[in-house]
């Protein structure tokens, strides 16, 4: 195996733990899939994506699937993937620079999802996804490829993903940064969530919110793009269990 691809794969692994540390899993649902360089595709798109039918602590590097944007398995592997998963992150994966997608059905990101007027733009973790954040209308479970091209119309450039009714998306250059994104959506909707409970929330004002997204680093490549952050719950998990190596 080339080597780059050993290391995409165990960098996908440990975000599936990573996942599933965090809570933010689905039975043996939803998905992260990341797309191979260059050096081990020869150019074509080809991506990794898990196993379906195992839960995200039963992923490990050498069971994840290498498929292509048509969803033929490239690799022999042994295990089916989700159509549901295929349809949707390939469509995403066409984006220009969209090198990681990842998908959640967390409680607070559902919830956000359901809400008429979406995510408020009321608290520290919103106010930095000024004008980040898109929309795409629900049209059941995603296995149409019909859907993509809406689905690309509705995104657009923006990173953080809110699929009405249904959850939340991201995608990134990297993956650390994918995952950076997520979190910060994913925050913001648990304190909404709270804050919802309790009253209406305070807005953030448009020009404090956008002061906040051009302050906030932690998607900038130039200052890591969420790679310290991924790194160091890499180090959690790998303290608890470190077989998604293997």
């Amino acid at each position: 195996m080339h080597a780059d691809e050993r290391a995409a794969r165990i960098q996908l692994a440990a975000c599936y733990r990573v996942f599933a540390l965090l809570g933010w899993t689905e039975m043996i649902y939803n998905h992260i899939t990341l797309r191979l360089p260059a050096s081990v595709s020869g150019g074509d798109k080809h991506f990794l994506i898990n196993p379906f039918g195992l839960h995200y602590t039963e992923v490990t590097a050498s069971n994840l699937v290498k498929v292509n944007l048509a969803g033929d398995i490239l690799d022999g592997s042994p295990h089916p993937i989700n159509p549901a998963g295929y349809v949707l992150h390939s469509t995403i994966h066409a984006i220009n620079g969209a090198h990681c997608v990842m998908h959640t059905h967390t409680t607070a990101g559902v919830a956000v999802a359901s809400l008429a007027s979406g995510l408020s733009q009321s608290n520290f973790y919103s106010a930095q996804l000024h004008d980040m954040v898109a929309y795409h209308d629900f049209e059941g479970i995603t296995i149409h490829a019909e859907e993509g091209p809406r689905v690309l119309r509705s995104i657009g450039n923006r990173q953080a993903v809110i699929l009405r009714n249904h959850g939340l998306l991201s995608w990134g250059k990297t993956l650390p940064q994918a995952f950076a994104v997520l979190w910060t959506l994913q925050r913001a909707c648990e304190i909404q969530l709270a804050t919802q409970s309790m009253g209406a929330p305070l807005p953030v004002p448009e020009a404090i919110a956008a002061k906040c997204t051009r302050d906030a680093l932690q998607f900038d490549p130039r200052h890591g793009a969420g790679q310290d952050v991924f790194n160091a719950l890499v180090r959690q998990v790998d303290r608890i269990d470190d077989s998604y190596r293997n």
